[in-house]
């Protein structure tokens, strides 16, 4: 073998390099053993604070030499093959900036009624298309100003030199662009810095090309609502003065009555249905509000007991409302009639944290600002601040520091000198965070926030401070948490069926292969191996997704050497040599590895190219299984079998067990003459499944739909179907509840609130989800989802998805799916020069996509219903690499016996070539299948969908390889020959 020095090298240089990595997952999970051990009682009882803070104490610590390098543990974390987050926990979130503010920023907030309209109906029209909020801006003002230039809203003091007078609206609709894609960036470079310095290892962030949201995976998390308050928040930073509720007591009173008019019935929102039709000044609206209130309860009316409490703090000190009612109160303050009843200089801001009352409730404490003419200008902004950082104050409490430059000094001074025995607030983010009493001019830059602050909540808002502001406000408009319980359960069924599948093709491999099965699992073991070791180097890491590729590589990675022990099996019964057979196995079987493996790893970069969160870490592995298993299969096995077979001819090497010696070798079956019928059986098969997807539709998953789904557990069995009657009412019909891998856990999805986004509808929806299934079983919830006690029930993961990012995902996957046929149809028709090979490929692969949709509508009317999600356009993607690989395999060997023959006798030449290649397709669509077959058995129910459209796929795509693609070729070849020959006979008689 030429360049056997060469593999050796590179496998050496391979293998010391994976072990050098996936060292340092050996030496973090030795330590996390220890930390485990540390916080283990006698009991056996583990306690997790004592566990992080080992943990914690040697973070920054040397505890890994290497050849003199020594690595502290933070190293170690950062170099580890870490566990996505489905396999350990953790938090998924998707971002979206907001345009909103950035385009009222550039106009410089105008008062242009028409400008103003035009904004808050993009923002509307923004949440369910997914077009871009420029475009939706532009149309809307277009429609609302159709006389009106852009121009003439922002050729501002502030813009000039880039809009004037004379810009284009499409001059400045790029230049609004531009400030969008710029604040974007920014942002990302902004939560990068936050994300770093949150503490959590291997965190994830990226940018969502072509459109304005950023991934974010931090794995291990369980403080979910630290992470949302750290990732949303603008850091607009501001300092107000307070005004007293003695000074606008009237403008407050009236909103009082708003919410006691609000708060008499258990209707929602009441105040919402008052009408406020010509309603002139204070008195119609009082009137119109104790109207309202004695319809919905007159025995309720001037009762005291249901208004807000007065004098929270000190007399005449803000309101303070119960922390339940403040989404009703938010409703209140919208109304534009209740809001014109405020001072026009005065705004209404929530403080950050709620107070404990003695009985027990929470009250929140809403405060008045003063501002200047109603602008959103403070006195002083927090662009100032150049330092910020974590203290104690004078009472040990957990406070922040700041350190302002000379300007914000000067304000400072000036704004604290104005405001002695008063209150200045501090807000962030339109929260108030403190509103401390000034005793005397500060006359120095550095200052002081204190607070109700946790320790970690003061660290979290000096890192805020510190990183910078975000641009412009950032929305969560996906998410998914994973709880620690779950996800162990998912890594144990994944590497159960890693376990199972390579077994089985151990032993079938040598029981059919005899020493060559040996030196096939030998190139497997490496093959994961070097997965493995390039996950680990890339610092990639390993999802359920990418365990489900590694079980899939492994029946798949086998293909390449079945077709070289298959080919030096024929050349065997040829009559040739074994070295000449070795030699003329691995030269013939090379172009249809290779056509294979390149069409499959097409697949896998476009599902990296076009995939998002689960579907790329899946791309991720097969595209490294797929380089890897070329090498290993086609490189290695080689230079094994060189070494097996030194005495040439006459050594021991054998590549079939007797039994299988001359299976599927002599087969002389007549496929093409059925091509008719399989013609009827596919499209009849298909007809029926896209018929009952018609009828009653297909399951489509949070993914493609939106909505928030919450996965539930229970400590005994229960029945979906009555958890789900009692919450029909709750979310009122919207909402499905399914057993989800166990008969205790379930799965709970509804588009209740589907295209709200905001913290408060989260809040709202779970609060229905937990308060419904308490109702129904009479059990309480519990944050303790580890050990779940008798009467108990918790939430072990959620995910929500927002309507805009499900359209979104929609489109990707559909352009995957175009982009997959688009590129294989290229390749075949470059590597086989003939249009008709390509073009019966693609509709091959359509019949396949078809069929598996088609199978997955009739399972669904015999009870037995799967998603259809990104997991699930995943799965028709590999089912389209793999159904490309059986089918280039056959013309392969037709493009062969073409070359050999010619074209006499077509159906002949394609009946030999499928027969000649049967073994090899039977083979590997058997191994393949004993995986699969493993992955939906033990793979869990977040990998159910996709195990089951894989089964069907390797199935339809072994079929479908013989009696679809091939045949058309037949059809199409034998429709152009008999053309050139009519036209050869038409020449002859002129």
């Amino acid at each position: 073998m030429q360049n056997k020095g060469v593999i050796v090298f590179l496998t050496v240089i391979v293998t010391a390099l994976c072990l050098y990595y996936l060292s340092f997952t050996f030496v973090s999970n030795n330590i996390q053993k220890e930390a485990q051990e540390y916080a283990t009682d006698a009991s056996g009882n583990v306690d997790f604070s004592k566990r992080q803070s080992y943990l914690d104490s040697i973070w920054r610590a040397p505890v890994y030499n290497f050849l003199g390098a020594d690595f502290t543990f933070q190293e170690v974390k950062e170099t580890e093959l870490g566990l996505g987050l489905d396999l350990q926990g953790g938090m998924h979130v998707t971002l979206a900036v907001s345009p909103v503010e950035i385009v009222k920023g550039l106009a410089g907030n105008p008062k242009d009624v028409a400008f103003n309209k035009s904004v808050e109906e993009a923002r509307e029209e923004a949440k369910t298309s997914t077009t871009k909020y420029v475009d939706l801006f532009y149309a809307a003002f277009q429609k609302n100003s159709p006389d009106k230039k852009l121009s003439g809203i922002f050729a501002t003091a502030a813009n000039r030199g880039r809009i004037s007078l004379e810009s284009s609206d499409s001059e400045i609709i790029e230049i609004i662009d531009n400030e969008i894609e710029n604040a974007i960036e920014r942002s990302f470079n902004i939560l990068r810095t936050r994300i770093d310095r949150f503490g959590t290892s291997q965190p994830n962030i990226q940018r969502i090309q072509g459109s304005g949201r950023i991934q974010i995976e931090l794995p291990g998390v369980d403080n979910q609502e630290r992470v949302r308050n750290l990732l949303q928040g603008v850091a607009k930073l501001q300092f107000w003065e307070v005004v007293e509720t003695n000074e606008i007591g009237s403008a407050l009173e009236l909103v009082n009555n708003a919410w006691v008019a609000a708060n008499a019935s258990s209707e929602t929102a009441a105040a919402d249905t008052v009408s406020t039709e010509n309603l002139t000044g204070e008195d119609s609206l009082r009137n119109a509000l104790e109207k309202q209130l004695a319809q919905i309860d007159p025995t309720k009316a001037g009762d005291n007991s249901v208004s807000p409490l007065f004098s929270l703090l000190k007399p005449n000190y803000g309101l303070a409302y119960e922390l339940r009612d403040t989404m009703a109160i938010n409703r209140i303050l919208k109304n534009t009639d209740y809001k014109a009843l405020l001072p026009r200089d005065i705004k209404l801001l929530w403080g950050v944290k709620p107070f404990a009352a003695e009985d027990g409730s929470e009250t929140l404490e809403l405060f008045a600002i003063k501002t200047e003419r109603g602008t959103d200008e403070a006195p002083l902004e927090g662009d100032v601040v150049t330092d910020a950082r974590q203290v104690l104050d004078q009472t040990s409490r957990p406070a922040v520091s700041m350190q302002m430059n000379a300007d914000g000094a000067r304000k400072w001074r000036k704004l604290t000198s104005e405001n002695i025995g008063r209150r200045i607030a501090v807000v962030l983010d339109d929260y108030v965070y403190t509103a401390p009493v000034v005793n005397g001019e500060i006359p120095t830059g550095q200052s002081e926030i204190s607070g109700n602050f946790s320790l970690q909540e003061a660290q979290d808002l000096a890192n805020i401070l510190k990183s910078g502001s975000l641009p412009a406000p950032t929305q969560i408009v996906e998410e998914s948490i994973i709880g620690p319980t779950l996800g162990k359960e998912a890594l144990n069924q994944g590497l159960i069926s890693m376990v199972a599948g390579l077994s089985i093709v151990v032993l079938f491999m040598i029981a059919y292969y005899a020493k060559g099965g040996f030196i096939a699992i030998a190139a497997l073991v490496f093959n994961i191996f070097f997965i493995l070791g390039i996950l680990a180097q890339l610092g990639t890491a390993l999802t359920l997704p990418g365990i489900a590729g590694i079980v899939l590589t492994i029946g798949m990675s086998i293909d390449a050497n079945v077709l070289i022990f298959e080919r030096i099996k024929e050349e065997l019964r040829n009559g040739v040599g074994l070295m000449s057979a070795i030699s003329a196995g691995y030269d013939k079987a090379f172009s249809a590895i290779l056509d294979s493996n390149v069409t499959t790893f097409l697949t896998g970069a476009i599902l990296f190219a076009l995939g998002q969160g689960p579907v790329k870490g899946f791309a991720i592995v097969l595209m490294i299984g797929i380089a890897s298993s070329f090498f290993s299969s086609v490189f290695i096995t080689r230079v094994i079998v060189t070494w097996m077979s030194k005495k040439g001819d006459n050594s021991s090497i054998s590549f079939a067990t007797p039994f299988a010696k001359n299976a599927l070798g002599a087969m002389n079956l007549d496929f093409l003459g059925k091509r008719k019928i399989a013609y009827i059986i596919s499209t009849s098969i298909i007809v029926i499944g896209l018929g009952i997807a018609a009828v009653n539709g297909l399951k489509f998953g949070v993914d493609f739909t939106g909505g928030r789904s919450y996965i539930v557990a229970f400590d005994e069995p229960m029945a979906a179907s009555d958890l789900k009657s009692g919450l029909d009412s709750e979310f009122d019909g919207s909402v499905e509840v399914k057993t989800y891998g166990s008969n205790n856990v379930l799965k709970v999805t509804t588009s209740y609130l589907v295209n709200e986004d905001d913290a408060a509808s989260n809040l709202e929806v779970e609060s229905k989800v937990k308060e419904g299934i308490a109702s129904v079983t009479g059990l309480t919830f519990t944050d303790d989802a580890v050990s779940l006690a008798a009467g108990q029930f918790a939430i072990t993961g959620s995910s929500k998805v927002g309507a805009t990012v499900a359209d979104d995902i929609k489109a990707s996957s559909a352009e995957a799916m175009i982009a997959a046929l688009v590129a294989i149809f290229l390749y075949i028709l470059l590597r086989f020069r003939k249009w008709q090979f390509s073009l019966a490929s693609i509709i091959a692969l359509i019949h396949d996509t078809l069929f598996v949709i088609a199978a997955f509508a009739i399972a669904s009317a015999f009870g037995a219903t799967f998603e259809i999600d990104q997991v699930f356009i995943a799965a028709v993607l590999t089912v389209i690499g793999y159904s490309i690989n059986d089918t280039v395999i056959v013309f392969d060997r037709i493009r062969e016996n073409i070359e050999n023959r010619g074209t006499n006798k077509l159906v002949k030449v394609f009946n030999d070539a499928i027969n000649q290649t049967l073994g090899r397709t039977l083979i590997t669509s058997f191994t393949t299948l004993i995986v699969v077959i493993v992955l939906l058995i033990f793979g869990g129910e977040v990998l159910r969908g996709f195990s089951f459209a894989l089964f069907i796929g390797v199935l339809v795509g072994t079929y479908s390889s013989i009696y679809i693609a091939t045949p058309i070729v037949v059809d199409l070849m034998k429709r152009e020959l008999d053309q050139e020959n009519a036209a050869k006979e038409a020449k002859k008689l002129a």
